[in-house]
């Protein structure tokens, strides 16, 4: 993998990195040159979007078993959950940092086509 730096003065590595802090760089980097030619770089910032909207529909999702549940256990999964994105999100942080690609199951296949186009 390549670190050429950009005129911004970011290196593709670290605009793939900083690709899963928001959706705001992410997005930017699909958008910006030279970014949006890199497929180091559009690959993380699909990935990161994907991770989010799925993070959030999960987080949904179980929060609103565990109110109607009266938390009948289920905060405990909530919990779980949590941690399990954060260790995820980290994976691919460190991993682009480094250049290299973490796919997540089920959604890196989908970033690896979105990167593509």
């Amino acid at each position: 993998m390549t670190t050429t730096t950009s005129p911004i003065g970011i290196s593709e590595n670290a605009a793939s990195a900083i690709s899963y802090f928001t959706f705001f760089p992410a997005a930017l980097f699909l958008l910006v040159s030279p970014y949006k030619n890199s497929g180091s770089v559009r690959f993380h910032a699909w990935q990161s979007m994907l991770l989010f909207i799925a993070a959030f529909v999960v987080e949904i999702v179980f929060g609103a078993i565990a109110l109607l549940t009266i938390f009948l256990g289920s905060v405990v999964l909530v919990y779980v959950l949590s941690l399990v994105w954060i260790v995820v999100w980290l994976i691919c942080v460190i991993r682009a940092m480094n250049g290299k690609r973490f796919r997540v199951p089920l959604l890196g296949s989908i970033a690896e086509k979105l990167a593509m186009k």
